[in-house]
């Protein structure tokens, strides 16, 4: 039947938004040491969805399929082997965990386990690099690959990275079951630093050169949201970052055409933004404006606010101030590039130019993009020179696509 979903393209969905809420769960029932058994059990239950549903069809309720599969393969495990007694159950205080056999996958249990999850494997005994690597591999599901891609590293060096880190999660003698405030408020920072890496390599994704990745900024929001239902970390900075996840995730739609072209800010159809996310990054803004806390969520937050609102006629000075507050408490090159588009709008292209050529990050493909749309307007060769720089540097087939299309358009307005 003409636009029906196969199990080859739903399974790749279900497993991003499924797997690692499986996984917290049964390791919730075995305890971190053997994280392995609940990662196994997670897969071969999406294994046994892909041999199944290819032969009989997709079932009426596959998500409730998947985890009644991976119930009964959990009880299946802990009858054929012996290391629940002799291993786990040794590690484990009976009044500290539930009976494993009678495992059941709630929308409570969800919420508690991967919570617990994630601030188990940002642990301190790892280098916060490495946290961030294992949350993106253990919780969000991310492959080496997309992990290397959003580090911008190589592979065999992610790798490395993630077996040091597992076996230091193994060893760790982190409880998965509650959370306490003195093991919440340490890691709790890279808990944050994670879900914002998650949510960015989903907003712009430089890995198999996809642009857009809606399913990794859902993932990064939900998540983000769990945080805030907790009263243990529903803190300013939480609130901060979810507002600024809302206000970037209601441009979605417009940032890209049909054909996956990348749209600039200024030629997005404003038609398109959600309304809906705009008022939620309102509400989670107000929240995070409770104390007198400033971080980088807050004014990132505050920056994207300011992108929503393109009547204001005074915006650009804000997001420019927004900036200058930004870069000097977390300095990066994004981030210079960023302010000197915004010190752009507010001083003209003219000085945007100087400020742009003082960072000279020659080997930075949208510092390059950058230059090309300042000198569009006043020197077509130079334009045309940067944005071909720009398309040499970069990874992505998508981006690669629009800077070829400004190109012609310069090239045909020029001749």
């Amino acid at each position: 039947m003409e636009g029906k979903v196969t199990s080859q393209q739903l399974l790749p969905h279900l497993f991003r938004l499924e797997y690692a809420k499986m996984t917290a769960v049964i390791c919730r029932h075995f305890g971190l040491q053997h994280i392995e058994i609940a990662e196994d059990i997670a897969s071969e239950t999406f294994l046994k969805a892909t041999e199944v549903w290819g032969v009989n069809g997709i079932p009426d309720n596959p998500t409730a399929w998947l985890y009644t599969v991976a119930r009964n393969k959990t009880k299946d495990f802990l009858k054929r082997q012996k290391i629940f007694d002799t291993q786990v159950k040794e590690n484990i205080q009976a009044d500290e965990r539930q009976p494993a056999p009678d495992i059941e996958f709630t929308q409570q249990l969800f919420n508690d386990s991967q919570l617990a999850m994630i601030f188990a494997v940002c642990n301190p005994a790892n280098s916060p690099g490495s946290q961030i690597c294992l949350a993106l591999q253990i919780l969000c599901g991310f492959s080496v690959e997309e992990i290397a891609d959003a580090f911008l590293t190589k592979t065999e060096t992610i790798k490395k990275r993630l077996l040091r880190a597992r076996t230091n999660l193994r060893n760790d003698d982190f409880r998965i079951t509650t959370l306490q405030e003195d093991v919440i408020q340490p890691r709790l920072d890279t808990v944050l630093r994670t879900l914002y890496l998650l949510f960015n390599e989903g907003y712009f994704s430089a890995s198999n050169n996809h642009v857009i990745r809606k399913e990794l900024c859902s993932e990064a929001i939900r998540l983000t949201l769990i945080l805030t239902e907790h009263p243990l970390t529903n803190g300013t900075k939480v609130n901060a970052l979810l507002a600024l996840m809302c206000y970037q995730s209601s441009r979605l739609d417009a940032r890209a055409d049909e054909a996956g072209e990348t749209i600039l800010f200024e030629q997005q159809d404003k038609e398109l933004w959600s309304r809906e996310l705009i008022d939620k990054g309102n509400y989670y803004l107000v929240n995070a404006c409770s104390g007198n806390e400033v971080s980088k969520y807050h004014l990132e937050a505050g920056i994207a606010y300011w992108h929503t609102t393109p009547t204001d006629s005074k915006k650009w000075e804000h997001i420019l101030q927004l900036y200058n507050e930004l870069i000097l408490i977390e300095y990066s090159p994004m981030t210079a590039l960023n302010r000197t588009f915004a010190f752009a709008k507010v001083y003209g292209y003219d000085k945007g130019i100087a400020e742009a050529e003082k960072l000279q990050l020659e080997a930075n493909s949208y510092y390059h993009s950058l230059l090309g749309y300042l000198y569009a307007g006043r020197d077509v060769n130079r334009a045309i020179s940067h944005y071909n720089t720009a398309i040499r540097l970069t990874k992505s087939a998508a981006e690669k696509k629009t800077l070829r299309k400004e190109v012609e358009r310069l090239k045909s307005s020029f001749s």
